[in-house]
């Protein structure tokens, strides 16, 4: 009887090991396809640190550029947001796994 009860304990036990090291789940990391690229600034014209300016029209196409570009970057900001809060949380699953992994070895 007490052999029985030796063995139950000791496959208990085991068995309790086993699980504690199969709830270890490897981080996944975000895709590299979802991080959102960055708009492109457009480029400067050079009259434009020239002592006399630009012209009206060089001026206003610049300013049209340079409007484009904001609504791009107002699309672009909640998508880098998401994709860094997606970052954040790969970092805490890794390191929720390394320290559980460490559990398991003690």
């Amino acid at each position: 009887m007490r052999r029985v009860i030796c063995c139950a304990l000791g496959v208990a036990s085991w068995a309790t090991a086993t699980a504690v090291q199969a709830e270890c789940v490897p981080a996944q990391a975000p895709l590299a396809a979802a991080r959102p690229a960055k708009p492109a600034l457009p480029p400067k014209p050079g009259c434009l640190d020239a002592k006399g300016g630009c012209p009206g029209w060089e001026a206003y196409s610049y300013n049209d550029a340079i409007k484009a570009y904001n609504a791009q970057a107002a699309t672009f900001r909640p998508l880098a947001d998401t994709y860094v809060k997606a970052l954040n949380a790969y970092v805490k699953a890794a390191s929720d796994y390394a320290q559980c992994e460490v559990k398991a070895l003690q």
